[in-house]
């Protein structure tokens, strides 16, 4: 297929992810492939309003300073468009380690070892080794030869997509992102969400605001910063792939189902087709540690609005409602982001994470809870998440 080779040509060069098809397929899924009006300047002047308000009240809160930078916290408003291409630079570190973690496009494209110049001939003809001998073979050798790269950019770019079709800030979820203190709000997002659930629009830009300084004062802790991206990353680097299921996944395939860009792109943007992509026993041990870790920053960040909020936010109680129903709605494609970046953010980990600070605070008040962030040594381990007596006994508090 012509289209094949224009393809390849397009996205050689770029490593091994295809930016270009990421940045092109977050972008259509992020806006539905429509053009977005500039945000009013005048809502970045009421938004930094907010922010100063925001970081006032988390500091005073939580005794943590939210400017990681000195010069103060800034909510920058943002359209999805925006908020994608930050995201995808972002998040680029961990995708490079995803693809890495997977391997290289020849040991994806057959599953087979690499056979050198003595191998004896195999007896059965393989068809991704036969071209020759049927078409769809022949198309799907094709494509194995630099699926790689592009299956990749692909996927990056759906998962972002559809987190920029959702997201309100950049903590949805929990993750660090380059040190700055510009923390972008998608303000279409954010208005449209209040239109939907009747919430007033200065009470839910509040929320967002303190949402988005509790995150940041917590991840701009230096060792919590560096604790949950190693974890992250070390979980993002220890998928496998499962070339035979990939193989069947394609071989099911029409190709004139996929002759040009669009139907590549909705074959691809499938995040399940991900090379196949498998959690290892390596992740499997890594998962609890990064479970607590995320539990107990879900949960503070929540108590710490609990406490602050009620007083700056009238409708505080309508608009915490409506935010936590939507987090139990999440569709297949944002759960499957979460899973991929080991973040399982289900009804039930937002739970384990509440009990656990509610605990902490139960015996030993809220004093108790400024141990979370001091040192790394103090940040709790599974087993106390969920046995708060066993962490405050740790690091010697009387419970």
């Amino acid at each position: 297929m012509p289209f094949l080779g224009d393809l390849a040509r397009l996205i050689q060069q770029q490593g091994p992810i295809s930016w270009d098809a990421a940045r092109q397929l977050a972008h259509s899924i992020a806006t539905s492939g429509t053009s977005e009006p500039n945000v009013d300047p005048l809502e970045r002047i009421r938004l930094e309003q907010l922010a100063r308000v925001a970081d006032l009240q988390v500091a005073n809160a939580t005794g943590l300073i939210p400017s990681v930078t000195g010069r103060g916290v800034s909510v920058v408003p943002v359209t999805r468009t925006q908020w994608v291409a930050a995201t995808l630079d972002a998040y680029r570190p961990l995708f490079e380690r995803l693809a890495g973690s997977l391997g290289g496009p020849s040991a994806a494209a057959s599953g087979h070892p690499s056979a050198g110049p003595s191998a004896e001939p195999s007896a059965e003809v393989d068809p991704f080794e036969d071209p020759m001998g049927d078409p769809t073979a022949a198309w799907l050798g094709n494509v194995m030869s630099f699926l790689s790269p592009m299956m990749m950019g692909m996927a990056a770019g759906s998962m972002v997509g559809h987190l920029g079709t959702r997201s309100f800030g950049q903590y949805d979820l929990p993750i660090p992102r380059p040190p700055g203190d510009d923390l972008l709000v998608v303000l279409p997002t954010v208005e449209a969400f209040g239109q939907e659930w009747s919430l007033d629009g200065d009470d839910l830009r509040l929320w967002v605001c303190l949402h988005e300084v509790t995150h940041h004062a917590v991840l701009g802790v230096p060792h919590v910063r560096a604790r949950l991206e190693s974890l992250i990353s070390t979980y993002v680097a220890g998928f496998r792939t499962d070339p035979r299921g990939l193989e069947h996944r394609l071989g099911d395939v029409d190709p004139s189902a996929v002759s040009d860009l669009q139907g590549m792109q909705q074959l691809f943007s499938d995040p399940e087709l991900l090379l196949g992509a498998m959690r290892s026993p390596e992740q499997e041990a890594i998962l609890p540690r990064l479970d607590a870790l995320v539990g107990a920053i879900v949960g503070y960040v929540d108590h710490v609005m609990d406490r602050i909020g009620a007083t700056l936010v009238p409708s505080y109680g309508m608009v915490t409602e409506a935010v936590r129903r939507r987090r139990v709605e999440a569709g297949d494609a944002d759960r499957f982001v979460e899973q991929l970046f080991g973040l399982q953010l289900t009804s039930d980990r937002y739970d384990r994470g509440a009990a656990f600070v509610d605990g902490v605070v139960e015996r030993a008040g809220e004093e108790a809870l400024e141990r979370l962030w001091r040192t790394e040594s103090e940040l709790p381990t599974p087993a106390e998440l969920d046995a708060p007596g066993l962490w405050l006994a740790r690091i010697d508090l009387p419970a």
